[in-house]
């Protein structure tokens, strides 16, 4: 069964989708080069943003814009091979823009964030080539509920935000709020070995080629949660040695 915590990557993503006779198939190393394109595309929005004198509006721009590609993705996979590259493109105006606002107030603060989320991928895609990881369904039942969580509990924050409220403790610098970004970081982790999978199986069933923009995608959404909650930790980490 296919399941991920990813919302790029849901169970009917690859169900009915099947290459015709004579099409080219999904495979695991075309997945791997539109993944590479694609940050390639996200470094380069990103350095973009980072000399820019008004980063606020590319961070306007590449979240409305992220947003909507988004969208598009996951509701019309065939125009992956199109919106993959235009969501690589607004969430690196996103993350230049973001990353920009914590290295100004924690300088070396991106450098260490990049080395560690791509160290992260590095390492788990190695471990998981090897055979050591193999998901269970109660594996990946348990981390698609946590991801789920996580991401009702950032709707009540941010809503709650609207009011001048937060939830207390989770956005701090003390011992609760650092557990609790760990947490998510290992949670966005494990999110890697689901996609990982879920585009192996993918590739086995012989999903058409522009899958291959799909995984990708979904792989980038993982990666742009991922990068985004480890600046959050380093940061809050620098808070608390203050």
């Amino acid at each position: 069964m296919f399941r991920t915590g990813n919302p790029a990557l849901k169970e009917s993503t690859f169900k009915g989708a099947r290459a015709a006779f004579g099409e080219e198939a999904m495979t695991l190393q075309g997945t791997v080069n539109k993944t590479g394109i694609s940050l390639l595309i996200l470094m380069a929005a990103a350095a973009f943003v980072w000399n820019s004198p008004v980063p606020q509006v590319f961070i306007l721009i590449g979240l409305i814009g992220g947003l909507v590609t988004a969208l598009v993705t996951v509701f019309k996979n065939t125009a992956a091979p199109y919106t993959t590259p235009l969501y690589a493109a607004f969430e690196g105006l996103l993350l230049g823009g973001l990353s920009l606002f914590f290295e100004q107030r924690y300088p070396g603060i991106v450098i260490n964030a990049v080395g560690l989320t791509f160290g992260t991928l590095f390492v788990l895609l190695a471990v998981y080539s090897t055979g050591l990881i193999r998901p269970s369904e109660n594996f990946k039942l348990g981390i698609v509920a946590a991801t789920g969580a996580i991401g009702l509990l950032y709707l009540v924050s941010m809503v709650m935000g609207f009011f001048g409220k937060s939830i207390p403790l989770i956005h701090g610098s003390g011992m609760v709020g650092i557990g609790f970004s760990l947490f998510v970081v290992g949670l966005a982790a494990l999110n890697l070995v689901l996609d990982f999978d879920f585009i192996e199986r993918g590739a086995a069933a012989g999903a058409p080629k522009y899958m291959e923009w799909v995984g990708a995608f979904g792989l980038l959404v993982t990666l742009v949660w991922l990068y985004i909650e480890i600046l959050r930790l380093l940061a809050k980490m620098q808070d608390r040695r203050r």
